[in-house]
C-alpha cells in the first residue's frame, strides 16, 4: 500500500490512524476466522481469510484490504477483542 495514502487513512469509528496489520496479528485473526469465531461490525460472519488488513493504533479494530483497496466501513470492521490470542500493542 502506498505510504502517502496510508498516512491519510483513519478509522471511521474512532478517527485513529491506521497501520498495516503485522504477520502475527494477521495469522491470529485468520485462525479465528477459520474457526468461525469472527464477526464484522454489522454482526455478519467474516468467512474469508484476510490477505492484508489495517489496524487502529490501539489495535482494537481491523479493516480488511481487498486488492490493495482499504474497506473502511464501520459495519465491515472487525473488533479484535473477539480474538482471544490477538497480539497486544
Amino acid at each position: 500500500m502506498d505510504r502517502k495514502l496510508l498516512d491519510l487513512l483513519v478509522c471511521p469509528a474512532s478517527r485513529q490512524p491506521l497501520l498495516p496489520l503485522d504477520t502475527r496479528g494477521l495469522q491470529s485473526l485468520n485462525t479465528a476466522i477459520a474457526h468461525g469465531d469472527v464477526v464484522r461490525g454489522d454482526g455478519s460472519p467474516q468467512q474469508e481469510p484476510l490477505r492484508e488488513a489495517l489496524v487502529t493504533r490501539d489495535r482494537k479494530r481491523v479493516y480488511r484490504v481487498d486488492d490493495g483497496i482499504p474497506v473502511l466501513l464501520v459495519e465491515d470492521g472487525i473488533a479484535t477483542a473477539q480474538v482471544a490470542d490477538f497480539p497486544a500493542p
